[in-house]
């Protein structure tokens, strides 16, 4: 781990398109501010670490969940969605 000594309003780079400055101390408390592309995610360690965890729980499906979902888009489900002409020959969803 590198480890740097920053005073306020100091700041530094990674790679070459983002930078972190260091806004305040105040105590034990660091607030930063940090300037990056639209296209680098940051996260706090802890959410980053709490959407990892759902994202693979979300990739281990429940046995039978295909075969539901299956059944629910062919209509069988209690959620089904139905369309059909109006009067107008509009269609409707209920």
């Amino acid at each position: 781990m590198l480890v740097l000594s920053r005073r306020p309003q100091q700041s530094l780079l990674i790679g070459h398109d983002v930078v972190v400055t260091v806004l305040e101390v105040n105590g034990d408390t660091v607030r930063i501010g940090i300037k990056a592309p639209s296209d680098v995610d940051i996260h706090r360690e802890e959410i980053y670490r709490d959407l990892q965890k759902a994202n693979q729980a979300a990739s281990h499906a429940q046995p039978g969940a295909a075969a539901a979902l299956a059944e629910r888009m062919r209509g069988k489900g209690d959620d089904t969605v139905e369309t059909g002409g109006g009067e107008d020959g509009s269609e409707s969803a209920r």
